[in-house]
């Protein structure tokens, strides 16, 4: 069926398939030459694969390094609070222990609380990095989403004294998913208001371009070194001057993926001590 050099060109072809060393020969009209080109594009298609499945890979391998990093110390905070607990519950109780015993109770019950955010914040990113959930944006109003993102947050802001002000007024839209899209500005304005002191405002504020709508949240916080502002997107990244503060350092990447999603983008201006500015991006109309 094959000639003797037939047979040795492909028997060299394999072998160098298998030591990843094949390159087409010149292309000619024979039957072999058509094999030769479908072979090379079959590896070139196999090598993409792989290198698919090796950053797959790294990729899980860094999420389950994070994941344990990031839920030990709660889970070692339970275990010693509820070890103490039950050592002085053992112990018997006067007035004094009684207190001392409602004090680990609600240190328990914080990690717990923690640990939940933590799991909660895990799914959301899981499920949008592996598609498992679609963002489908629509046209939209702007307003309903500041509004739907102000409620959500005014409990907090209330709570620090901090006054939210929304200078915006219009009809405008744009096309955004409202479940995921509220998620993605409630971080920013969680954020907003955990930063900034007691009796700070945030500014909501809204700019219609071409082709983008830019929602902007404006804070008088603390602010952001220049040298952090690149990395606060990247997931469980917080800089060393919120690290008592409450929070996993999700909210801000989960923002980015959200807006990513739908084709649109955020950016931060800010200095230390002088508050910070972010800016939501979202297409005005799609693709």
């Amino acid at each position: 069926m094959f000639g003797r050099k037939t047979l040795d060109r492909l028997d060299k072809m394999l072998d160098e398939a298998v030591a990843g060393k094949f390159r087409e020969s010149d292309y000619d009209e024979t039957q072999l030459s058509r094999i030769e080109t479908k072979w090379e594009r079959y590896l070139g298609l196999s090598v993409l694969t792989r290198e698919n499945l090796e950053k797959e890979k790294e990729s899980v391998k860094s999420l389950v390094s994070d994941i344990s990093h990031q839920t030990k110390t709660p889970m070692a905070n339970i275990q010693l609070y509820g070890e103490l607990l039950r050592e002085n519950l053992e112990s018997g109780t006067d007035s004094g222990e009684k207190e001392q015993n409602l004090k680990l109770l609600n240190e328990i019950i914080k990690q717990a609380e923690k640990l939940d955010f933590l799991i909660q914040s895990l799914m959301k990113m899981s499920r949008l990095e592996s598609n498992i959930v679609e963002v489908k944006p629509c046209r939209q109003k702007i307003s309903e989403l500041i509004l739907a993102a102000m409620q959500d947050a005014g409990p907090k802001a209330r709570q620090k004294g901090i006054e939210l002000i929304n200078t915006y007024e219009g009809e405008g839209t744009a096309d955004y998913d409202m479940k995921w899209t509220k998620e993605a500005l409630g971080n920013v304005l969680d954020n907003a208001v955990k930063y900034s002191g007691p009796g700070g405002s945030v500014r909501i504020s809204v700019t219609e371009y071409e082709l983008y709508t830019a929602v902007s949240v404006k804070d008088d916080g603390i602010g952001i070194r220049e040298e952090d502002a690149a990395k606060i997107f990247g997931r469980f990244y917080r800089a060393k001057e919120v690290q008592q503060e409450d929070g996993v350092g999700i909210g801000l990447y989960l923002t980015r993926e959200i807006l990513r999603k739908e084709n649109g983008y955020i950016k931060v201006k800010s200095r230390p001590q002088k508050g910070a500015e972010f800016v939501l991006y979202l297409r005005r109309e799609a693709f």
